[in-house]
């Protein structure tokens, strides 16, 4: 018995360096090519950063060529793919204008094909070894009237959302939007797990899946799960994912299992992974059909 296809994400770079991971792709030409690789196999949504910082509390804006460089050779061999890009954070330095900025030129760049909402803010660092959150003072911000900002420019690109989960409150923020009819072209909620290697994102678990899933209700936007500094498929979320009908997100900038892979290899495995499942890799144009839920 088979069951609904599943949609995987592959976050390809992040801010991982080659110091973590020879094989990260850092380049336009590396990127296209590992986004085209994971197509390829069965990946249905690529999601990249360039070399700008991203939380520097400097960098006010991400340029768009990098990306457009990049996504061109992607869409020509598959138009139907989802890529969307990383902002920088908010503070002083910068207006939501300028972090959101990149998005409206990809879309005249005629390359955007997603949107990306961090619907609230959160504090970012690692921890130290005795496993207290180490003393850092990068919050990653995004008020409430940035976060219209981000809903409003995606529907007036006509643009599916990739929405990203830290904790109980962006699920809250994301809900109430979809509920609203404030993401009409559709999108996918994406909940970050927290791992041993960071402080934030309540625990991968089933009750903290259980947690998620009793504020997402009856909102149809479909959903999936992430593990930064962890494994997905060596934890149990993404069994338990599998099982209730959500997706995976996989790539170098969210793994940190004992190996050095590439890209495509983590597209392969999970796809080995939901097949014990029953369930096959969503194409591209199947995941569209399935992100255009609304409510």
């Amino acid at each position: 018995m088979s069951g609904p296809p599943v949609i995987i994400e592959a976050a390809i770079n992040g801010t991982t360096g080659r110091d973590r991971n020879p094989h990260v792709p850092r380049t336009p030409e590396e990127i296209s090519r590992d986004a085209i690789a994971c197509l390829e196999v069965g990946a249905a949504i690529i999601h990249n950063h360039n070399d700008d910082p991203v939380l520097d509390m400097v960098t006010p804006a991400h340029e768009a060529g990098p990306y457009v460089a990049a996504w061109r050779p992607v869409l020509e061999r598959f138009p139907d793919a989802l890529l969307y890009p990383t902002m920088t954070g908010g503070g002083p330095h910068t207006t939501v204008e300028q972090r959101y900025g990149h998005l409206p030129a990809l879309a005249e760049a005629g390359v955007l094909t997603m949107g990306i909402v961090d619907p609230g803010s959160v504090n970012i660092g690692g921890l130290e070894p005795d496993g207290t959150p180490a003393a850092t003072d990068i919050v990653y911000i995004n008020s409430l009237a940035d976060v219209r900002h981000m809903f409003t420019t995606c529907a007036r690109l006509g643009v599916p959302v990739n929405i990203s989960i830290f904790d109980g409150s962006f699920m809250r923020t994301a809900v109430a939007y979809a509920r609203a009819g404030g993401i009409p072209h559709g999108g996918t909620i994406k909940i970050f797990f927290g791992s041993d290697a960071v402080p934030f994102g309540i625990p991968a678990t089933r009750a903290g899946l259980d947690a998620y899933l009793d504020i997402l209700g009856d909102c149809a936007l479909p959903w999936s799960v992430a593990l930064p500094g962890g494994d997905i498929q060596s934890s149990e979320i993404g069994a338990l994912a599998l099982e209730r009908g959500g997706h995976l997100r996989v790539g170098l900038e969210d793994y940190a299992g004992p190996d050095q892979p590439h890209n495509v290899e983590l597209v392969e495995r999970a796809i080995e992974f939901a097949s014990r499942f029953g369930r096959r890799p969503a194409t591209p144009a199947e995941t569209r059909k399935l992100l255009a839920a609304r409510g």
